[in-house]
């Protein structure tokens, strides 16, 4: 033993059923092409989901639009969010972060989502923090309208 004790799980963070819903259906909508966006919250809970277009038009990358994303940053600031989340789909692999994914990971304090949709009939969503290439996976609590697990 190092004498470093057990290492502690890191904590859930929690997404709305109809956000989550939301992803997956524009995940869908963008297949066979990776969609993206970005997601509006606070502390550990997401609150808004923003889709967004992918400027790569490309089945293995993406890029939010710029516009997009301008116009997204605007109504973060609108609605008082912070930047919580980005989003983005793998429509063939796991969701998980792709070398690619972890290489332009800029915002360390954001939560990366992603669905994937591997398996068409049983899509998954998963959460992540990259810093400095380092990946760390956060438990997503999916919560039901009008509930507030956690709270």
């Amino acid at each position: 033993m190092t004498g470093d004790g057990p290492r502690s799980s890191p904590p859930p963070v929690f997404i709305p059923r109809s956000l989550a819903d939301a992803m997956i259906a524009h995940a869908r909508a963008e297949a066979p092409l990776e969609a993206c966006g970005i997601i509006g919250g606070s502390g550990e809970r997401a609150l808004r989901f923003y889709p967004a277009r992918n400027a790569d038009r490309s089945p293995v990358r993406y890029t939010v639009h710029p516009e997009d994303q301008l116009r997204i940053l605007w109504e973060l600031e609108e609605h008082g969010e912070e930047l919580w989340g980005i989003f983005h789909s793998h429509p063939r692999s796991e969701a998980y972060p792709s070398p690619t994914d972890v290489r332009f990971a800029y915002y360390p304090e954001a939560y990366y989502v992603i669905a994937s949709l591997a398996d068409p009939a049983r899509p998954v969503l998963r959460a992540f923090r990259i810093v400095d290439g380092h990946i760390t996976e956060y438990p997503i609590v999916f919560e039901a309208p009008g509930e507030r697990a956690g709270s």
